[in-house]
């Protein structure tokens, strides 16, 4: 069933770009479709988050139909098809699951990503150094934790928390010198360490640090709509009024919404 369904979509994309087609689905290239798939693979993080089995299928399609397009793209160009891109992703998977497919013995998930990590060191002999395919497109705090992530693979990485909290500590009160000192320069390298190191906090405690700044800013957006709602009911709006009296109701919001 998921085969005939996957190979009707792959001819329904191949049919869109073909003469005769859809003259949108023709014009489309690698570069044109790249927003649309970071902004695709974003939104099935919204749908996950959402819980909503709905929208979680209908985004993992769109972001499906991104995928089988930049395949097809490919293939009229003669570089490579949606097979080639199956094929190989299978193979890896194989490859680096010998666990599961050969005779390696991986006991936890722990040593399964170290294993991970080995062979995909092997595989990639060219690279430079070892966070060479650290992707630079991702979101700062992704990319941060990744690589916090990787080379605690390797060992490079604090055995407690308290050390980490530490770190926390030392680099806040590097900002505050910087901020004393008033120059910009340094005060933008010591908030990016501060942020490296909460990232890092993040990852120890085994969280996300881009889904808890969403999951807080969202905490953020449903609490200030409140205080405008508020002000509202007062006559009055936003910009209006001082920040003693908005502080005040966004202490009375937060009161009602922690309980």
């Amino acid at each position: 069933m998921a085969e005939s369904a996957f190979k009707k979509l792959v001819e329904i994309v191949a049919q869109l770009r073909a003469p005769g087609g859809c003259p949108w689905d023709r014009e489309q290239t690698h570069e044109s479709l790249l927003p649309a798939t970071i902004e695709e693979a974003y939104e099935v993080a919204e749908a996950a988050r959402s819980r909503n089995d709905a929208h979680f299928r209908e985004e993992l399609g769109d972001l499906l139909l991104l995928a089988v397009m930049h395949a097809e793209i490919a293939c009229e160009a003669g570089r490579f098809n949606i097979n080639d891109v199956i094929g190989e992703i299978t193979d890896k998977l194989i490859r680096r699951h010998p666990h599961v497919f050969g005779e390696s013995n991986a006991r936890d998930a722990g040593a399964v990503l170290k294993q991970w990590e080995a062979i995909k060191r092997e595989e990639k002999k060219t690279d430079t150094h070892y966070l060479a395919s650290l992707p630079r497109a991702m979101p700062a705090l992704m990319r941060a934790q990744k690589a916090q992530s990787k080379v605690a693979r390797v060992n490079f990485d604090w055995a407690e928390l308290r050390d980490v909290l530490a770190k926390v500590e030392e680099e806040l009160g590097e900002l505050k010198s910087a901020i004393e000192g008033e120059d910009r320069r340094s005060i933008e390298d010591e908030i990016g360490d501060l942020l490296f190191a909460v990232v890092n906090l993040a990852r120890k405690t085994k969280l996300d640090a881009e889904t808890a700044l969403q999951s807080a800013t969202e905490k953020f957006v449903r609490r200030f709509n409140l205080v405008e709602d508020e002000l509202k009911t007062r006559g009055k709006k936003l910009g209006d009024v001082d920040l003693a009296e908005l502080d005040a109701i966004w202490n009375a919001v937060k009161k009602v919404t922690r309980s």
